[in-house]
């Protein structure tokens, strides 16, 4: 309740404030006498406060709630420990360097390892074995599913996001409601000054708490954002050092690889090399 308790205590500055002038008032021109507006307005509680704002005070301290309870569980999950676990880092560094290309794809697909490391690494080792150019396209498998994972966090996020942008719209809603009952008070017959005050204190509360509740929202889906990014690229650092070992050697072309998978390294015999043994390109057919 951080973001209410910030709330009630402006709401409560206002408060004050609001009571201090209607007593001048009071005093002055003799509304109410000393027992007048200010000193009805003396006994309204914070939560009276936020009653004063009606259906749309309500909804807005629903959505309260519920940025706090998002805010809290993405302090939780946008951990380094959550993307990159050790335990499952070793295993997989492990597998890969001994070229265990299956127990490592298992590793992935356990679901007691599920992290961005297991969902990224999986699509890479799956296009890795299935594709016959497995070594040039994986890191682009790679890249895609890095990719996917990002914009699937950037969306656990956009809640924070869309919270921060209707907030002070229906604080605008709530002024505005207000104001349309002041302007009915005056009209009445029997219009009195508390009521007028009663309509605009509810057309202010509700700006206060929309302004209140949308600032640290937008503050927060930022920061969460920038977590991300940040994050995503330490794992892209390690997924990289972890996956040297799978990388096709240098200078050898698509060709190339493909020869030294199919039937040996060239010039020992494989598919197309030419060497000792080998069936010379060009030759194929006399």
């Amino acid at each position: 309740m951080i973001v209410m308790n910030v709330i009630l205590g402006i709401a409560n500055h206002y408060s004050t404030t609001l009571v201090v002038a209607q007593d001048g008032v009071g005093g002055v021109g003799g509304v109410g006498g000393a027992g007048g507006v200010g000193g009805a307005l003396k006994g309204v509680t914070l939560f009276q406060q936020i009653q004063n704002g009606g259906l749309t005070g309500y909804l807005i301290l629903l959505l309260s709630v519920i940025a706090l309870t998002l805010i809290v569980i993405h302090l939780i999950t946008l951990r380094y420990s959550r993307f990159m676990p050790e335990e499952v880092k070793a295993l997989l560094t492990n597998a890969i360097a001994s070229r265990d290309l299956e127990g490592a794809t298992a590793i992935c697909e356990d679901a007691a390892n599920d992290c961005f490391l297991t969902r990224v690494l999986k699509r890479g080792l799956q296009r890795y074995q299935r594709s016959a150019f497995g070594p040039f396209e994986f890191k682009d498998a790679l890249e895609e599913a890095g990719g996917e994972q990002v914009a699937r966090w950037y969306r656990a996020t956009d809640a924070l996001g869309l919270i921060g942008a209707i907030a002070p719209m229906l604080g605008l809603l709530g002024t505005v409601i207000g104001m349309v009952g002041a302007f009915e008070t005056i009209a009445a017959a029997d219009s009195r000054g508390e009521l007028l005050a009663g309509d605009i204190s509810k057309a202010l509360v509700t700006t206060l708490m929309g302004l209140m509740l949308a600032m640290p929202c937008l503050a927060a889906f930022t920061f969460f954002r920038n977590r991300i990014d940040t994050l995503a690229a330490e794992a892209a650092h390690e997924i990289e050092e972890m996956t040297v070992p799978l990388e096709p050697a240098a200078g050898v072309g698509a060709d190339g690889g493909r020869s030294a998978m199919m039937g040996g390294a060239p010039g020992a015999g494989g598919i197309g090399s030419g060497g000792a043994g080998g069936l010379p390109v060009g030759r194929e057919r006399r």
